[in-house]
């Protein structure tokens, strides 16, 4: 039911709007003296891994704002996103970035002037991980323009992991609760609009979920994907204090 109503939800939306080295024993062993006796020291409990078979380990706080590259079979997208904008959906994404969910998935729903939809895993074992894994909705606070991304939903607070990005201005999108927590900063043109839209909305998502890639490379196989995801390391910021000039040279701007 969930995925009927999520393909059905967006068209109406537009008709109405290296291990450690070993240590040699000499180097690491200490003098029996120094240690008869001593207490054993604490082990550190270690950081549960991220797992997308559990999505409850797939959590975290994002940065107020971060970048995100997705690379394509179109080409490299860079997306900027602004977590006031919606606090809750960018925690989401930024923790599916990280934990490689989007590899191999496709864009499966494109339609040419609206969206460009993405999100069901290449792996059917990981869309029956999340396929119940919500959140709740953020209030909308930047609209649909053109180049932002957003949650595609089955309704209130039902936004698991799939998104689209808008090609137009769907700011009729936003009273229904469509909260853009981003935006595409580099691509936009050269990739985001060049993505393969000769399917339109044939692939089945429910056969995506239960059968994954293996679906789409057979019915579907000139759809285009995501390769890979990443967040973009912060750049380092300058050392403090001015550069001595060079004796005769103009000083330009940073």
């Amino acid at each position: 039911m969930k995925q009927a109503l999520l393909a059905f939800l967006l068209p109406c939306a537009l008709m109405a709007q290296a291990p450690a080295t070993k240590q040699p024993a000499a180097a690491t062993k200490a003098p029996a003296a120094a240690t008869k006796g001593a207490p054993a020291a604490p082990k550190m409990a270690a950081a549960p891994r991220m797992n997308l078979l559990d999505p409850k380990t797939v959590t975290g706080k994002a940065p107020e704002s971060f970048k995100a590259k997705f690379t394509t079979t179109k080409g490299d997208v860079i997306i900027q996103v602004t977590r006031a904008w919606a606090p809750l959906g960018a925690d989401r994404f930024y923790n599916l970035v990280r934990a490689g969910f989007f590899t191999d998935a496709a864009f499966f729903r494109v339609v040419p002037g609206f969206v460009a939809q993405f999100g069901l895993s290449a792996k059917p074992e990981v869309s029956r991980a999340w396929f119940s894994a919500n959140i709740v909705d953020d209030p909308v606070k930047h609209s649909n323009l053109r180049g932002t991304i957003t949650f595609a939903t089955a309704g209130p607070n039902t936004r698991t992991t799939q998104f689209f990005i808008n090609f137009g201005n769907n700011s009729r999108l936003d009273p229904q609760g469509f909260a853009a927590f981003g935006e595409v900063v580099q691509g936009m043109d050269t990739v985001v609009d060049k993505i393969n839209a000769e399917y339109g909305e044939a692939p089945d998502q429910g056969a995506i979920q239960q059968l994954g890639k293996a679906y789409l490379d057979k019915s579907f196989p000139r759809l285009d994907r995501i390769v890979s995801a990443m967040i973009v390391p912060e750049t380092a910021a300058p050392a403090a204090g001015p550069t001595p000039a060079t004796p005769g040279a103009t000083a330009t701007k940073k």
